[in-house]
C-alpha cells in the first residue's frame, strides 16, 4: 500500500524562510545566503518523507513566493511594465512582480480559492509571449535524486493556471486566458521533456478547478490539454491531483475519461460526495485512485479508525495495489511540527497533528491497509479521539443555548442606513471625502520586544501599559500633524488581529510556532477553537477609551468581526462551522455594546476574510453567506443610530457578493481596490447602487512604493464617476502594520494631500 503527500509547508519550522527572504529583501545578505537556506529546507522536508516512509514525495512544491508565481515565471508570461528581455527569470524580475518597486506595482494578489493563502494573479492577453524562462520544476527534481529520493516533481496544471489567470492592463475584459491554452502547452511540453530525460516517472498535475462549477467549454479544455500532452507524457505516470471540495459529476466524468492520466487524488475530507461519486460511476480499471483522507486544513488528529473504513471501501472498488493514501491538500495550509508547541496544554495537544504528524498519519493508515498496523499508535489515536469527545472544557451549555437561539430571528439595526448617517454626520461633523486609515500602523521591533518581554513576565505590566500608551500617543500625534479625519490607535498592543481576540476569548488555545504562510513571507498562527466561545471580559475598551482621550478627533474602536475570527482561525470540527460563528458573533456583541457606553462613537469590525470562506461550489454559497452577514449583524444591532459601525474587507473578488455585502448594514466598508486594478468599480459603473459609506482603497499598502498625491487623487477621480460624493472615503487598500514608517508617512501625507486637493475642486465647482 503506497502513501503520497499533495504538498508540504515552505516556511520551516521556526519560519526560517520568511527571515532570510526579508533580509534579502533589506539588502542585509546575499541571493547565495537565501538560496542555502532555501536548499537546507527542501532538503530536510524530503528527507522527513522519506524517514518516515511517504512513497510519492512531491518536489516543486517549494516557492520563493507563491507557486502561481513560479508557474508565471516557467512560462515567461511576465507583464511588459517589468522589461523582462528573456533568458532564465531572476529574483529581480520575480520579486518586482510579487511586491512592486520603486517604480512599477505588484501583479494583484487574491485568495487562493477559500483559503487564507495569497496567490499573485497572472496577467495574460493576445499578445502575451511565453517562454521557458524558468527551469525551477526540473533543477529541484533533480537536487532530490542527488540526495538519493525520487519525488513526484508537481506542476499547476495548464488549464488551471489560464482559469486563475486575468486579462492584462490595456485588454479587453471579455479576453478570455483560456484561449490561451495552445500557446502555454509546447512550454509544458518541454518541462516535461526535462523531466523524464532526468528520470522522472510520476508528475503531478494540480488541477483544482476541477472542483468548481465549470461550463462545458471548460471542462473541454482539460480534454483538449491532456489530449495534446499525451505523446508527451507517454511512459511517464501522470497524477491529476483536485483538491477542497467534491469533483462535480460531469468534470469527473470529463477527468477519469481521459487516457494521459493515470491516477486521480481527491479530496475525501471537504469531498464527501466524491466517495459516493467513485461507488456508484465507477472508477477506470487499471488507474490509482489517491485517497485524501487527512485533512490538509486543519490541525486535528486524523480519525485514523474512521480513515480505514473509508480507505477500505475504496479497497474493494479500485483494488489494494491502485489505492493511495494521501492527504486531502497540500499541508502548506496547517502549522509545520507539533513538536515544537512545548508550551501547549497536554490534553489538547493529544487532539492535533500538524504537517509533519499528518505525513506519518498518512503512513501508518497506508502500512495498516498492507497488514502491518501499528497497534500502540491506533491505540493512542483512539483514545485521544475519545479524550476530546467527552472532555468538559469542550462544551458551555450557556452558550450553546445562547446562539441556539440566534438561528430563528433576525438581526438588524431599527433604522436605515441613510437615516443612521444623517445622525453620524449631525454627531461626527466630518468633511466631505472623509480620510482614515484602516487601523494598525507600522510594528517596529522595539514594540515587538515589549510586547515579549511582558509576556514572558520579564517587564511589569505598568511598564508595559507605558510603552504601549507612548506609542498610541505617538501614533495619534502623527495622524493629528497628518490632518486625517476619523483615527486609529494603531494597535501596538496587538500581535494579530485573530490572535488577539482568540486570547481573551474561552474555548481557544494557542501555539507558540504553529506558523502558517499567508504570502509571500507573511505568516499567521491561527489560534485553535477546541470549544463553545464566550467573552469573560472586555478585550479592547481600555486601550481605545485612553487613545480617545488623546484627541478631540474621532477615534475608531478597532474590532475583528465573528466570520474572520473562524475563518483565520483553525476551527473544531465537531459541530457546523455556523455555530461557532455565532458564539464568536455573540461575545463580539458584548464587546461593541462596552465600547459604546465608553463612550467610542465609530467602531470598526473587519470582516477581511467574509469572501475567503465562499464555498466553491455555487449551491453552496447561499446558505454561508445568510449566516456570514446575519453573524455580522448580530455583533452590531443593539447600538444607537449615532454609532458609526465600519467594516473592512481585502485581497477578494467581492463583485459576486456584493449584494450580501449591502446586505451586512454596515454604515461604512473600507474595501481593497487598488491592487486588484479598481476592479471593485466596475460593479457599480454596472448599475448596482449602494447608499451606505464606502472607501475603495486609494494605494496598495503591500508594496513599499509611495504613490503621489497626483496618481492618489486620479483613483479618487475614478471613484467619483461611479459613487456619490457624499459616501466616498479616503483609505489605504488596508492596515500598514506590515510597512515602516518611512513608507507611512510620506503615504499618508500624499493621500490626504489628494483629498484636500479633491474637496478645493468639488466646492469650486458647486
Amino acid at each position: 500500500m503506497a502513501s503520497h503527500i499533495v504538498g508540504y509547508p515552505r516556511m520551516g519550522p521556526k519560519r526560517e524562510l520568511k527571515f532570510a527572504l526579508e533580509s534579502f529583501w533589506d539588502g542585509k545578505s546575499t541571493a547565495d545566503d537565501l538560496q542555502k537556506v532555501a536548499t537546507d529546507l527542501r532538503h530536510s522536508i524530503w528527507k522527513q518523507m522519506a524517514d518516515a516512509g511517504i512513497k510519492y514525495i512531491p518536489s516543486n512544491t517549494f516557492s520563493y513566493y507563491d507557486q502561481v508565481l513560479d508557474t508565471t515565471a516557467m512560462l515567461g508570461a511576465v507583464p511588459e511594465r517589468y522589461n523582462f528581455t528573456g533568458g532564465e527569470i531572476g529574483f529581480d524580475i520575480y520579486f518586482s512582480m510579487a511586491r512592486g518597486n520603486a517604480s512599477v506595482p505588484a501583479m494583484e494578489m487574491t485568495k487562493w480559492f477559500d483559503t487564507n493563502y495569497h496567490f499573485i494573479v497572472p496577467e495574460l492577453g493576445p499578445n502575451t509571449k511565453f517562454s521557458y524562462s524558468s527551469h525551477k520544476p526540473v533543477s529541484e527534481y533533480k537536487e532530490a535524486k542527488a540526495l538519493g529520493i525520487e519525488t513526484v516533481p508537481v506542476l499547476i496544471g495548464p488549464v488551471t493556471y489560464l482559469l486563475l489567470s486575468k486579462p492584462a492592463k490595456g485588454v479587453e475584459k471579455s479576453f478570455s486566458p483560456l484561449s490561451l491554452l495552445g500557446s502555454i502547452l509546447p512550454i509544458y511540453k518541454e518541462v516535461i521533456a526535462e523531466l523524464k530525460a532526468a528520470g522522472a516517472s510520476w508528475i503531478q498535475f494540480d488541477e483544482p478547478t476541477l472542483v468548481m462549477d465549470l461550463e462545458s467549454h471548460q471542462l473541454e479544455a482539460f480534454t483538449k490539454a491532456y489530449t495534446e500532452l499525451e505523446s508527451s507524457l507517454s511512459g511517464l505516470n501522470v497524477l491529476a491531483e483536485t483538491y477542497f471540495a467534491d469533483v462535480p459529476p460531469e468534470a469527473y466524468k470529463t477527468i477519469t475519461a481521459l487516457k494521459s492520466i493515470s491516477g486521480f487524488g481527491f479530496d475525501l475530507v471537504r469531498g464527501t460526495k466524491t466517495l459516493d461519486l467513485v461507488k456508484s460511476a465507477g472508477f477506470p480499471a487499471g488507474k490509482y485512485l489517491f485517497a485524501g483522507v487527512v485533512d490538509g486544513r486543519n490541525i486535528w488528529a486524523n480519525d485514523l479508525a474512521s480513515s480505514i473504513s473509508t480507505l477500505e471501501t475504496l479497497e474493494a472498488i479500485v483494488g489494494k495495489d491502485k489505492l493511495v493514501v494521501s492527504t486531502s491538500c497540500s499541508l502548506m495550509h496547517t502549522a509545520v511540527d507539533l513538536v515544537n508547541e512545548t508550551k501547549l496544554d497536554s490534553e489538547i495537544k493529544s487532539w492535533l497533528a500538524f504537517a509533519a504528524q499528518k505525513v506519518v498519519e498518512v503512513n501508518a493508515l497506508a502500512k495498516a491497509l498492507a497488514g502491518q498496523k501499528d497497534e500502540a499508535f491506533f491505540s493512542a489515536n483512539a483514545a485521544a479521539q475519545a479524550s476530546r469527545k467527552s472532555s468538559p472544557r469542550v462544551t458551555n451549555e450557556e452558550v450553546q443555548k445562547a446562539a441556539a437561539a440566534l438561528k430563528g430571528s433576525d438581526h438588524r439595526r431599527a433604522t436605515n442606513v441613510s437615516a443612521r448617517l444623517d445622525a453620524q454626520q449631525k454627531k461626527l461633523n466630518l468633511p466631505i471625502l472623509p480620510t482614515t486609515t484602516i487601523g494598525s500602523f507600522p510594528q517596529t521591533m522595539d514594540l515587538r520586544r515589549v510586547r515579549r518581554e511582558y509576556k514572558a513576565n520579564k517587564i511589569s505590566e505598568e511598564e508595559y501599559v507605558k510603552a504601549i500608551k507612548e506609542e498610541i500617543s505617538k501614533v495619534v500625534k502623527l495622524q493629528e500633524e497628518l490632518d486625517i479625519d476619523v483615527l486609529v490607535h494603531g494597535e501596538p498592543e496587538r500581535n494579530d488581529m485573530v490572535e488577539y481576540f482568540g486570547e481573551q476569548l474561552s474555548g481557544f488555545a494557542f501555539t507558540v510556532n504553529g506558523w502558517v504562510q499567508s504570502y509571500g513571507s507573511r505568516c499567521v498562527k491561527p489560534p485553535i477553537i477546541y470549544g463553545d466561545v464566550s467573552r469573560p471580559k472586555a478585550m479592547t475598551v481600555f486601550w481605545s477609551k485612553m487613545a480617545q482621550s488623546m484627541t478631540a478627533r474621532p477615534m475608531k474602536g478597532m474590532l475583528t468581526g465573528p466570520v474572520t475570527i473562524l475563518n483565520w482561525s483553525f476551527v473544531r470540527n465537531d459541530q457546523p462551522r455556523f455555530e461557532t460563528c455565532y458564539q464568536i458573533a455573540l461575545a463580539i456583541k458584548k464587546e461593541v455594546e462596552d465600547l459604546e457606553a465608553a463612550g467610542i462613537q465609530v467602531i470598526q469590525i473587519d470582516e477581511a476574510a467574509l469572501r475567503e470562506g465562499l464555498p466553491l461550489r455555487k449551491s453552496e454559497q447561499a446558505f454561508y453567506l445568510d449566516w456570514a452577514v446575519h453573524s455580522f449583524r448580530i455583533t452590531n444591532c443593539g447600538v444607537q443610530d449615532t454609532t458609526q459601525i465600519h467594516t473592512h474587507m481585502c485581497y477578494s473578488n467581492f463583485n459576486d457578493i456584493i449584494h450580501s455585502i449591502i446586505n451586512m448594514d454596515a454604515d461604512v466598508i473600507t474595501i481593497e481596490n487598488s491592487r486588484s486594478d479598481e476592479k471593485l468599480l466596475s460593479v457599480f459603473r454596472e448599475g448596482v447602487k449602494y447608499g451606505a459609506g464606502i472607501g475603495p482603497g486609494v494605494y496598495d499598502i503591500h508594496s513599499p512604493r509611495i504613490p503621489s498625491t497626483e496618481e492618489i487623487a486620479d483613483r479618487i477621480n475614478k471613484m467619483l464617476a461611479v459613487l456619490e460624493t457624499n459616501i466616498l472615503w479616503v483609505n489605504p487598500d488596508c492596515g500598514l502594520k506590515t510597512r515602516k514608517y518611512a513608507e507611512v508617512k510620506p503615504a499618508l501625507t500624499n493621500m490626504v494631500a489628494a483629498a484636500k486637493l479633491l474637496r478645493t475642486q468639488l466646492a469650486s465647482t458647486k
